[in-house]
């Protein structure tokens, strides 16, 4: 799996005030962390910084290709502001993160990933929002992603798609069709794009103790489907031993079976029966609750893992 590492993220309280103090040490540990836990790109969500950018961007590449190696991804709206970054990385090939279908960005965004020779992250949204059904996001990458990347003679192999996972609470219908976006995008191009997810998302606005089983079953469900690249948390040691087992096939505890078996079920296009579970032992009943807020077959309340399973 391809972790690209969230963690020096502008929504977070400790990362915005190291950045206004200018706190190298701070971005480089964690930057370390990330790579130690297992990261293999280091994510850069800087916010728009309309006023500083110019100094921020340059800044933060310096500041984190000091202490590691890895590929940089720009996540941000200000595309000056990544054009300055851009302008500054010294080592691996960068990622821009993103683009849409949207035609501003469609026109602007590609062009400067090019120029830079950067991986550019599509998103499978277009003016008005996120479509609902898989089909109608593989179209949109199809019909305008793709052939937007093949106009500018952009690599297909540095054009990464990501399907958008939207959150479990309030978006529920999304879920599964997240699942077959990702499945179906693999095989309607020859050579198929990448693909990642911004994985996190799903959890949004989800109580705190939640979020980790969630964002556990939906990355077994996704990668039964093929996924091998997201943005993800590294220092999540629940989610890294989840990944761990289904890479290795780790069948020596029963959570690592189910996770098997919910992996395998959705790699045959089936969905993860109620057979497959041994409802007598709580991680396994909280996992395959959790299936079933995902498959949208049970309405998602913050209590689930409280309420009887179906």
């Amino acid at each position: 799996m391809y972790i690209i590492g969230e963690n020096i993220h502008i929504i977070s309280p400790k990362v915005k005030d190291a950045l206004r103090a200018k706190d190298a040490s701070f971005f480089q540990e964690l930057a370390i962390k990330q790579a130690e836990a297992g990261a293999s790109c280091l994510d850069l969500n800087l916010g728009p910084r309309k006023k500083d950018w110019e100094e921020v961007f340059p800044w933060m590449v310096k500041t984190v290709e000091a202490v590691s190696d890895l590929p940089l991804c720009f996540d941000s709206t200000n595309l000056l502001g990544i054009e300055a970054g851009l302008k500054s990385v010294t080592k691996a090939q960068p990622i821009i993160n993103s683009t849409s279908a949207e035609a501003e960005r469609l026109a602007n965004v590609p062009p400067l990933a090019k120029k830079y020779n950067a991986r550019l992250i599509a998103l499978t949204m277009g003016k008005s929002g996120i479509p609902v059904s898989a089909d109608e996001r593989v179209n949109i990458a199809l019909e305008i992603l793709i052939p937007r990347a093949l106009e500018l003679d952009f690599p297909i192999s540095d054009l990464i798609i990501d399907p958008l996972v939207l959150t479990v609470s309030g978006c529920q219908e999304y879920c599964p069709e997240l699942i077959e976006a990702v499945r179906t995008i693999q095989y309607a191009w020859d050579p198929p794009p990448p693909i990642s997810v911004g994985l996190s998302n799903v959890s949004n606005a989800v109580p705190h103790k939640n979020r980790p089983i969630i964002n556990q079953v939906y990355c077994a469900m996704l990668m039964g489907a093929g996924l091998n690249m997201m943005i993800a948390d590294p220092l999540d040691q629940g989610l890294m031993e989840t990944i761990r087992i289904l890479e290795e096939r780790d069948e020596s505890s029963n959570a690592g079976q189910l996770y098997l078996k919910i992996h395998d079920r959705v790699a045959a296009m089936e969905e993860p029966q109620f057979e497959d579970v041994d409802m007598s032992d709580p991680e396994q009943a909280a996992i395959w609750k959790t299936v079933q807020i995902l498959y949208n077959k049970v309405i998602y309340a913050d209590s689930y893992l409280e309420q009887a399973a179906v």
